[in-house]
């Protein structure tokens, strides 16, 4: 009678989760403009933003904190430090695109100065770039040691990183490896969550632009 042969199983390691978290609403006078590097704050309604993103974390099972140093993100930041156990990390490549020359503008503005729709700034960032800003690669080369640092120290843990719409979008390029001009496909609003699970066979976005404070600031 032939022996049974039993084959050693190998457990799969725990999936690395980055919670991508784009800061609140900023001052009415920044809005609707490529702020970049001006390091403006929030309104009103994006501190209560904040204060809910907070509420929402606190249930969240989280080992450790990253954030941009601008002053936005870190008035998103504030509440949730409260209330954590964890100090926060600053890491500066987690700053949002330099926009040179276009920052400051609006969206008709650039339009009309610069000869792009606004809609097309992924490309225009792609090549060749801001002028006298930073293009993608560039902007890639900043972001994507910090996510590598980030994934090296915690595999298996569930990280936050406090950053800018530009940022998360370049890291979802960096982590789903898709080109960055693809990324004008996901919104990435205000005190949003994108939640990506790093498996060791695949990157599975598990949350997209999703807004705890959608239903309850007016």
């Amino acid at each position: 009678m032939a022996k049974k042969v039993r084959r050693k199983t190998h457990p799969v390691p725990p999936a690395t989760r980055l919670l991508l978290i784009r800061h609140g609403e900023v001052e009415a006078r920044y809005q609707g403009i490529f702020g970049g590097r001006i390091d403006m704050n929030l309104s009103p309604r994006g501190k209560r933003q904040a204060k809910i993103l907070a509420d929402y974390l606190r249930a969240k099972t989280i080992d450790a904190i990253y954030a941009s140093p601008m002053k936005r993100v870190q008035q998103t930041l504030a509440p949730t430090l409260k209330r954590s156990r964890h100090q926060q990390k600053i890491f500066d490549g987690l700053r949002e695109v330099d926009f040179g020359d276009w920052t400051g503008h609006g969206w008709a503005a650039v339009r009309e100065k610069f000869g792009f729709p606004e809609h097309e700034w992924l490309e225009q960032i792609e090549n060749p770039g801001a002028p006298n800003g930073e293009n993608s690669r560039t902007f890639r080369a900043r972001v994507e040691p910090c996510l590598r640092e980030i994934l090296r120290k915690h595999a298996g843990e569930n990280v936050a990183i406090f950053c800018h719409g530009g940022v998360v979008r370049v890291a979802l390029s960096i982590l789903l490896n898709l080109p960055l001009p693809q990324m004008r496909s996901f919104d990435v609003e205000y005190a949003s969550i994108t939640q990506v699970a790093l498996h060791p066979h695949m990157a599975e976005v598990e949350l997209l632009n999703f807004t705890p404070w959608r239903d309850l600031v007016a």
